[in-house]
């Protein structure tokens, strides 16, 4: 029977990079260890494929899984999922892949609104009920409803009423910061991070508003790399994670390996946070909610920097501590 998540499972996914299910030599780099730092890896059947060519990347896709599922170690693999189009093509690409099903975390789902979330839920149960171990799920943010202004805080929200049923097999809500600008027709430079944008930051306020509370939410793409650590693209990347994890995103959507090092990078801790933390979590100061920081140099109350420090704790245990304020 499906056990309850793990709770640092959620924060495991970290930078989550995205690659066409079409491609060859997955398994390859994924044995060879080809990406640094890679967390989790989305084998993608839907925006990266062509209409036509989508019967043959779910035919590389069993493919790949097989050879993952082979030649590849547990403990060697990523967190790895595999992003469909729909609540039916989520159930056809399940019984194409049964008997290697089992690599898998669970599925990305594309554009999650209220036009396909109770649909998608169907699916997933079926799927669940004739499984030892469950497979998650990640639905994505991104269609006109929830960009709607007028009706958009009540969309979401009805939106989290339908998931809440579900929500231990709900490893991340993620948002599609690309296909809401493509809705407005605007577009970020490379000196300039998403939320610059004004009416695409509403929108992932809103979501970060209603949500964040029940899930761990991950940070939209960012669509320049290179091959410089040092050039404007990383730089850019590290501005927009800054601003991601100060308004309460964790992790990131990665379109290239370059951008994997710089992501994993900013999941680490500082040493004086995660102090911090570990006191908070363990308080015994009787009839005081409050003290001074390890570092002398900010207050913490326990009452107000529980959630923080719980996160802050899950962050160090997987990605570390670093000597960085």
């Amino acid at each position: 029977m499906p056990t309850e998540m793990d709770t640092l499972l959620p924060y495991r996914v970290g930078g989550l990079m995205y690659t066409p299910a079409i491609s060859e030599g997955i398994s390859e780099k994924i044995r060879n260890k080809a990406y640094p730092c890679l967390t989790s890896l989305a084998l993608c059947l839907e925006d990266s494929i062509n209409d036509d060519s989508l019967e043959a990347a779910e035919i590389q896709l069993v493919k790949t899984l097989i050879d993952i599922k082979t030649s590849v170690p547990k403990e060697d693999r990523p967190l790895l999922f595999v992003r469909i189009r729909t609540p039916e093509h989520m159930l056809a690409v399940h019984n194409m892949i049964r008997d290697s099903e089992d690599v898998l975390t669970g599925y990305i789902l594309p554009k999650f609104d209220l036009d396909n979330a109770k649909r998608y839920i169907e699916v997933l149960t079926h799927i669940n009920n004739h499984r030892m171990h469950k497979l998650y799920i990640m639905p994505t943010l991104e269609s006109g409803m929830v960009a709607d202004a007028e009706n958009r805080i009540d969309a979401l929200t009805k939106l989290k009423d339908v998931l809440a049923p579900i929500r231990n097999s709900i490893l991340n809500i993620r948002v599609g910061g690309n296909d809401f600008s493509n809705l407005f027709g605007v577009r970020r430079k490379i000196h300039q991070t998403i939320y610059d944008i004004g009416v695409i930051r509403d929108i992932l306020s809103d979501i970060i508003n209603v949500f964040s509370r029940e899930y761990v939410i991950s940070g939209p793409v960012w669509e320049y790399f290179g091959n410089s650590p040092d050039g404007a693209w990383a730089a850019g990347l590290k501005r927009e994670i800054s601003l991601d994890i100060v308004n309460g995103f964790t992790g990131k959507t990665a379109i290239h390996p370059s951008q994997l090092p710089v992501i994993y990078e900013s999941l680490k801790v500082s040493k004086e946070d995660y102090n911090d933390a570990q006191s908070i979590l363990a308080w015994n100061r009787r009839g005081y909610a409050v003290a001074k920081s390890a570092g002398g140099t900010r207050m913490n109350e326990v009452k107000c920097h529980t959630r923080w420090a719980e996160k802050i704790s899950c962050m160090g245990q997987i990605y570390g501590i670093t000597e960085e304020a």
